[in-house]
């Protein structure tokens, strides 16, 4: 097939970036059910569980990871075809040294990637994503990319991106 580009399995790990997985427990939070959706999107994150909290509990936690693989993630994305979708949240704050970016940690417990756009936070909190790394924006469309941009390219901030809210752009 011409144009046919083979579809690149990228773990962001083996290409040089680093990449640092967290969340906040908070209040009536189990930070059993928090660590069981963040290893249905990110297998390989680990974190020292925090004891359960008596309730009403003021007091926050935060698991983190860092060198957290993407593979999974990404194949979340592919299976979903939210590539595009994707690609736009990815690079919202991407800037010279990196990108950082919330998913729903409701949505992960059910092995699905909800990006979350505004700065609320949604019933079940957030996962945050930082990947670090020079080049990033050339390997977030590389790890992202999909037969379909053979016909409509995309890149980041394109005319075809969603704006800052989350909301298409008129590009017809």
């Amino acid at each position: 097939m011409a144009g046919y580009m083979a579809r690149l399995f990228l773990t962001g790990i083996t290409e040089g970036f680093s990449v640092i997985i967290s969340t906040v427990i908070s209040g009536a939070d189990r930070a059993d059910y928090v660590v069981e959706a963040i290893n249905k999107i990110f297998p390989d994150f680990e974190s020292k569980i925090p004891q359960e909290p008596t309730f009403p509990s003021t007091k926050k936690h935060i698991l983190v990871c860092e060198n957290v693989a993407l593979d999974t993630f990404l194949l979340k994305l592919y299976n979903q075809k939210i590539l595009d979708t994707a690609l736009d949240c990815m690079s919202l704050n991407l800037d010279a040294t990196g990108t950082v970016f919330n998913i729903s940690r409701q949505a992960a417990l059910a092995s699905k990637v909800a990006f979350v756009i505004e700065d609320t936070e949604p019933l079940g909190g957030v996962i945050t994503i930082e990947i670090n790394g020079e080049g990033l924006g050339d390997w977030l469309e590389a790890a992202t990319w999909h037969e379909g941009r053979d016909y409509i390219p995309r890149k980041i901030r394109d005319d075809l991106s969603m704006d800052s809210s989350g909301e298409p752009r008129v590009w017809h």
